[in-house]
């Protein structure tokens, strides 16, 4: 019988009846994840009180979602991004689960919290150990069930602000900074595990970036170089993490744990942004800060309303947003280098 214009078309049909079927098992294989976030303002979506976090303020949140969110940036963080490879929804704030519909916790929750670190900091808010603690309590009261578990991953960020407290408290005692790094590890490890020990099958735990490339560092050389001291700081911090996440999969010869490598990240994603840079300033310099650093900064406002900072005409030419965070474009170039270890955590 000969092929027929009618043969060909139930052809392409069942073939793209096929694709379509393929497309859809991705879909729901991936919708079935539930994303966990634990740290700092790297990944925070907005866990702090409107009425005191800066993330809650105009300018942040001009690119998206439009308006202030809660994230510090002028956009999306890192968080944002991971979700969205998996496949899902950046999930609800831990603030705001009592405020949404049941079916918007199903793609997991963010209990990180902006400031925030491993230990105690300045900022008054929930350090991991009490943000895990909130996690276990949801576990413990069947919101997150078995199945729930056993189809999640986690993202866990420290991004220096455990540093950030213990040289503001100890200037001249910069000798023992090796043991604080000690006293890190040994919490973060027992917080992971606790992670792991709660039924999350995949936990990816940031190295920290180049500290020493923050703006807020930076600045003491009009953004024309890194503090090496403190670069160095992040590489002896990530050695040791990764060491203490090797120890945790060889315990029972698993890969639950990965590393992001943001220290890398971040340098291969400053290098795309020099070439937009002032000379000689290594796109160190933020799009948004006070107009008298130290003193006021981005979002700063008067009593009568007048900001007391400044913004660059275009966020999307800078990688970093303020003087500690990057812009959404800057963490868009950061995830697009991490995502050669992203694919550990589907496996």
């Amino acid at each position: 019988m000969p092929f027929s214009f009618f043969h060909l078309l139930c052809y392409i049909t069942i073939i793209f009846a096929e694709v379509d079927a393929v497309n859809e098992g991705a879909s729901k294989s991936k919708s079935k994840l539930r994303l966990f976030v634990f740290g700092d303002s790297y990944v925070d979506t907005g866990n702090w009180r409107k009425s005191i976090g800066s993330s809650w303020k105009e300018p942040y949140g001009i690119t998206f979602p439009g308006k202030p969110s809660g994230r510090f940036s002028d956009g999306r963080v890192l968080t944002d991004y991971i979700a969205s490879y998996l496949g899902i929804r950046t999930p609800i704030a831990y603030k705001w689960r009592k405020e949404v519909k049941r079916s918007n916790l199903e793609y997991g929750m963010n209990f990180a919290y902006g400031g925030t670190g491993v230990l105690d900091t300045l900022a008054n808010q929930p350090n991991m150990t009490t943000q895990i603690d909130f996690f276990q309590r949801l576990v413990e009261q069947k919101v997150y069930g078995k199945q729930d578990l056993d189809n999640s991953v986690a993202l866990v960020s420290v991004a220096g602000n455990d540093y950030a407290t213990y040289l503001a408290r100890n200037t001249h005692d910069l000798q023992k900074l090796g043991d604080f790094t000690k006293k890190i590890m040994d919490q973060l490890e027992i917080n992971i595990d606790r992670i792991r020990g709660l039924g999350v099958k995949r936990i990816a735990v940031t190295l920290i970036e180049p500290m020493g490339c923050i703006p807020l560092q930076a600045v003491s050389s009009s953004y024309s170089n890194c503090s090496q001291a403190l670069n160095l700081g992040s590489k002896f911090h990530n050695q040791m993490l990764n060491q203490s996440l090797q120890n945790l999969n060889a315990k029972d010869n698993s890969t639950v744990f990965i590393t992001l490598d943001l220290y890398d990240a971040f340098f291969s994603a400053l290098n795309k942004f020099t070439t937009h840079a002032p000379a000689g300033s290594l796109g160190l310099k933020p799009c948004c800060e006070g107009k008298d650093m130290g003193k006021y900064y981005c979002g700063s406002v008067d009593e009568s309303g007048a900001k007391l900072y400044t913004i660059c005409e275009n966020p999307n030419l800078s990688f970093f947003w303020d003087t500690l965070h990057p812009s959404q474009n800057g963490w868009h170039s950061i995830f697009s280098s991490l995502r050669s270890s992203l694919h550990k955590l589907t496996i």
